[in-house]
């Protein structure tokens, strides 16, 4: 644990390998003891106790937030014996079956929707040129093949 190099240091600090690192407040207050008032690990030293502070405020909230699930389910539990048959079928009926029928309606009016879109564009595509157009091209292709077949000695109709 003698080592001078930051990355020896903050080796010491992080447990884990790539994306599962972490920093264990353990072994926070094991480098701040081990480190001591040395001023020459002064800033390693604000780093480790704000990241400690960080540390504990996490701690707090999660134990806060913890005891909140915990209230809640105690009166979701209290709650539930107390609904009527009416309040059931509005909370299954309206509010959870109705919403994902209507998610999956949307889903399917969107995916059609997209299939006309694309299917239209097609057609667009198809009949962008009109039909004189096309006729007039036919001839003058045609004429072109023909004048082509009579060079080469060839007699077509």
């Amino acid at each position: 644990m003698g080592t001078t190099s930051e990355d020896g240091l903050l080796a010491e600090v992080i447990e884990g390998e790539g994306d599962k690192q972490k920093i264990a407040a353990k072994a926070v207050k094991a480098r701040l003891k081990e480190i001591g008032k040395n001023p020459l690990y002064a800033d390693e030293r604000a780093v480790l106790k704000a990241y400690a502070d960080l540390l504990e405020q996490q701690s707090d909230a999660k134990a806060k937030r913890k005891a909140a699930q915990e209230d809640l389910d105690k009166k979701i539990d209290a709650k539930y014996p107390k609904l009527t048959e009416a309040e059931i079928k509005t909370l299954v009926v309206d509010d959870k079956w109705m919403a994902r029928l209507s998610a999956a309606v949307q889903g399917e009016l969107d995916r059609v929707s997209q299939t006309l879109t694309g299917r239209i564009r097609e057609l667009a595509e198809r009949y962008a040129t009109p039909l004189p157009s096309l006729t007039e091209e036919v001839e003058t292709l045609a004429a072109r093949v023909e004048e082509h077949l009579k060079k080469m000695g060839a007699v077509w109709k």
